[in-house]
């Protein structure tokens, strides 16, 4: 019987516990949440200046916020514990409870936070086909619920910048535009869910004040592709994060001497950012290895690579057991579907070395 699926990031129990056969360092390309702090964080961390930030006096917590608020152009921000937690304060500053969020069907929001929007904040969620960064802006306008005909009342629109399930795509900026519009005609929110939005940034150059006008709350985070430990910030109106402080509370994300924590996310701010374009380039080299095979979901345009394993010999359990032996980690995302991730913690010797160990795997 096979280990279910990890929640988080989509791979198995079995696989997240797997060491190399041969004893060698293993090679983790499963996810960018598995790189460990590096010695200047770590000193970063034990210097830090804290309070108590349920009281608002953590001095390194409330640079932090203020820092990121400042970077997306924003009045606020709020330091959560986790991505979903940020992502779960902020449906429920836009969305009340028995009305509608729309998102795509692969969207995090509804695949990968054991269904918080409606055990937490009651909301209802509908759902446009699976299709990355691809969004047909007409399909989500036509789904817009008015108030009345007692249907349940569209009040947000949620996109994911960039998209995990998604292969790392990257929603254009013409496409948020038209996305802005027909919230502002509809009179309704909307949300990004910018967990790697700072990919996003480095790929396409947007600056991130850019990305940040485009939406009432976004989420963004600190441990996915910039390696700090812990921590994503929700950022808003300053109206929207007093509020925010009473549902992180309510969800017990509220926290004591986090300065700890925000000083690992200010030295990621300052030293991991524009480094993530070496992270896409590593992305592309093994995506150029791996394309004669024929197994690219979609064009790799970050620091994922999709495989689509439905016309391969073997399946993703498969080929992670056989990576996992030769002390390659990959993530499973489904029986025919896995998934590669470049991070900070992964050199190009590491690259080399998934190259030579999935081609060969591949090529059997």
């Amino acid at each position: 019987m096979r280990a279910p699926q990890s929640v988080a990031e989509g791979s198995t129990v079995a696989e997240h516990r797997a060491t190399g056969a041969s004893g060698d360092t293993i090679v983790d390309l499963r996810s960018d949440t598995v790189t460990r702090p590096t010695a200047g964080m770590r000193e970063a961390m034990a210097t830090a200046e804290v309070g108590d930030d349920v009281y608002g006096e953590d001095p390194t917590v409330n640079a932090l916020e203020a820092e990121v608020a400042a970077l997306f152009g924003h009045e606020a921000a709020l330091l959560a514990p986790t991505g979903s937690m940020a992502n779960q304060i902020a449906l429920q500053l836009v969305v009340p409870p028995a009305h509608e969020l729309l998102c795509d069907a692969d969207a995090h929001v509804v695949t990968y936070e054991i269904g918080a929007a409606a055990a937490y904040g009651g909301i209802s969620s509908r759902t446009w086909p699976a299709v990355g960064g691809d969004v047909a802006p007409d399909v989500v306008a036509a789904m817009v619920r008015p108030d009345g005909y007692w249907a349940v009342p569209t009040r947000a629109i949620a996109v994911e910048q960039t998209h995990n399930r998604g292969g790392g795509g990257v929603i254009p900026l013409t496409t948020l535009h038209a996305l802005r519009r027909i919230a502002d005609d509809a009179g309704v929110a909307l949300h990004c869910d910018g967990a790697r939005i700072w990919h996003a940034h480095v790929a396409e150059g947007v600056p991130l004040a850019e990305y940040g006008a485009l939406f009432d709350t976004l989420s963004v985070c600190l441990s996915k592709g910039l390696g700090a430990p812990v921590g994503s910030l929700v950022i808003g109106s300053a109206e929207h994060i007093e509020r925010a402080r009473y549902v992180r509370k309510r969800l017990g994300g509220g926290m004591r001497q986090a300065g700890v924590l925000a000083a690992a996310g200010r030295y990621a701010l300052a030293h991991h950012v524009s480094r993530l374009a070496e992270d896409h380039a590593k992305a592309a080299r093994l995506a150029e290895a791996i394309a004669p095979f024929g197994l690219l979901a979609t064009t790799v345009r970050t620091n994922i690579v999709p495989l689509d394993l439905t016309k391969a010999s073997l399946d993703a359990h498969a080929l992670a057991a056989a990576a996992r032996a030769e002390g390659v980690l990959v993530s499973v995302l489904g029986p025919r579907t896995a998934r590669l991730v470049t991070h900070l913690d992964v050199d190009d010797a590491g690259i080399d070395r998934a190259v030579a160990v999935l081609t060969r795997i591949l090529s059997r």
